[in-house]
């Protein structure tokens, strides 16, 4: 009768390597998932974007806007009534909100960052249009040494005068303050649909 072979010796678990306990069968071996690279010339979508970015170009187009909106105020005061002076700068906070808004969905994509970013410097740009004006209509009124005078008697009086705008108790315009939640609304809201386009693009 032959003998039988010796047995191979037993291998040494791999390190790392589950063990059965006593008298239970081995772990089966799930083989890892292969790599797959991405095709020539395909990228992975990124919805990250750039939201730092984003709002400083939100923030140098809200002063754009905003210029833009004191030039038109600046030339047009003579013949401008109080409803078209408050028609004129509600439709002002929302552009520059909405224009706000585009460029900070369109760089900033999903940034939940950049929207508020966005809402926070398009609010500040509705008051700075108004508010830019004021000095120039004063020199334009009165003469370059009343505004001067006024300058250094009360330098934030621009300011003042969009708080009060049309009241005439020398209380707060609450129309004025409503320009800056709908240029912040604007500004959120549209950086929300174009950062969404943007990421599933």
């Amino acid at each position: 009768m032959q003998a039988a072979p010796p047995s191979a010796p037993a291998q040494p678990p791999m390190y790392g390597a589950p063990q059965p306990f006593p008298g239970q069968q081995p772990y089966p071996m799930q083989p890892g998932q292969p790599f797959q690279a991405v095709p020539f010339g395909q990228q992975r979508p990124t919805t990250s974007g750039n939201p730092v970015g984003a709002v400083l170009l939100g923030l140098l187009v809200s002063l754009f806007v905003s210029l833009l909106y004191s030039g038109l105020i600046m030339a047009t005061y003579k013949d401008q009534s109080d409803s078209t002076v408050r028609v004129l700068y509600i439709a002002h906070a929302v552009l520059n909100g909405a224009v706000v808004g585009a460029v900070v969905g369109k760089v900033g994509h999903r940034s939940n960052g950049a929207k508020v970013g966005g809402a926070v410097v398009a609010a500040p740009g509705a008051l700075f249009g108004y508010a830019n004006a004021i000095p120039y209509i004063v020199a334009s009124s009165s003469s370059v040494q009343a505004l001067r005078d006024l300058l250094e008697s009360d330098p934030f009086f621009p300011a003042k005068a969009w708080w009060h705008g049309s009241s005439r108790n020398g209380g707060v315009d609450w129309l004025h303050l409503l320009g800056l939640l709908l240029a912040a609304a604007a500004a959120w809201g549209i950086a929300h649909v174009m950062g969404g386009r943007r990421g599933t693009a």
